[in-house]
């Protein structure tokens, strides 16, 4: 998954004294898209000495040597040396590459659009700034205090006997594959969000829930956890054809995975297409 970078490894930990230096990668966000420069399985951000003048600098994390830290929007520089915007979709089918870069997209993504939006305190409207500790936001005129947002999801593969329940959502610009997936709602366990997510999508219920494996998906801000379950008596599929179009049984021998191996989900397909999933 896009997360499995090993040797390297991401650290997270909030430092706000930390000061660029020359060699380090700047996170610059103009809209919905992320500056970056380089060629196919090359690619990589900006480093600070490409660009001229002050920037407004925050540092996010580091992936081994290597820190990155987000250009706040005022002052927020156009272009760099050899560097273009790009979608994060544009990333991952394009760029491909190499891996902890495009995690390092993913996560960078994650938390400059937390600090994006909430420039302003939702209880008092006032600015927020950085807090001096730890990785939230704090209000100065009311002390409310913002941590980032994690949103909790699904990812379920609904199995019937050497069968399992693949789909392509309705109104996506996808071709391949993928499995039932959907957000957890308030004063719902993940236990019962896959099986409502499965009935509303497939009109399918479930049994048998074994959890598999989780994974950070930083472009919508969630954490997505995969879990396996079998059929609950009949297996005829009552598809949901606002949330999808298309959901068909595939035995395993003919699952074909995504384009890539970044995902919960394909891994999720290809365990079970090699069965290395959890059968109980």
């Amino acid at each position: 998954m896009i997360q499995d970078i090993l040797p390297k490894r991401l650290n997270n930990v909030f430092d706000p004294a930390r000061e660029a230096g020359e060699d380090d990668f700047v996170v610059c966000v103009l809209g919905q898209e992320l500056m970056l420069k380089g060629e196919e399985w090359h690619a990589e951000f900006p480093r600070r000495k490409e660009f001229s003048g002050n920037l407004n600098l925050l540092y996010l994390f580091s992936v081994e040597e290597n820190a990155y830290y987000l250009a706040l929007e005022e002052g927020l520089p156009e272009e760099a040396a050899g560097g273009t915007y790009r979608t994060l979709r544009d990333m991952r089918y394009r760029l491909k590459g190499p891996r902890d870069t495009m995690y390092a997209a993913y996560t960078a993504w994650h938390l400059a659009l937390w600090y994006r939006d909430n420039r302003y305190c939702g209880r008092c409207g006032h600015s927020t700034r950085p807090h001096e500790r730890e990785r939230a936001l704090v209000c100065p005129s009311c002390g409310h205090v913002i941590y980032p947002r994690l949103i909790p999801a699904v990812i379920v593969g609904v199995i019937h006997g050497d069968e399992i329940l693949m789909t392509k959502y309705a109104n996506r610009p996808m071709s391949f594959y993928a499995l039932v997936a959907g957000f957890t709602e308030i004063g719902e366990t993940l236990e019962e969000c896959v099986a409502r997510e499965v009935m509303e999508e497939a009109g399918l219920r479930v049994k048998n829930l074994r959890y598999y494996k989780s994974q950070p998906w930083g472009s919508v801000q969630d954490l997505l956890m995969g879990f396996f379950c079998d059929v609950d008596g009949d297996a005829t599929i009552h598809m949901d054809p606002d949330e999808l179009k298309e959901a068909r049984w595939v035995h395993r021998k003919d699952i074909l995975g995504q384009t890539d191996d970044w995902s919960l989900t394909h891994e999720m397909m290809m365990a079970f297409r090699e069965g290395r999933y959890p059968e109980k």
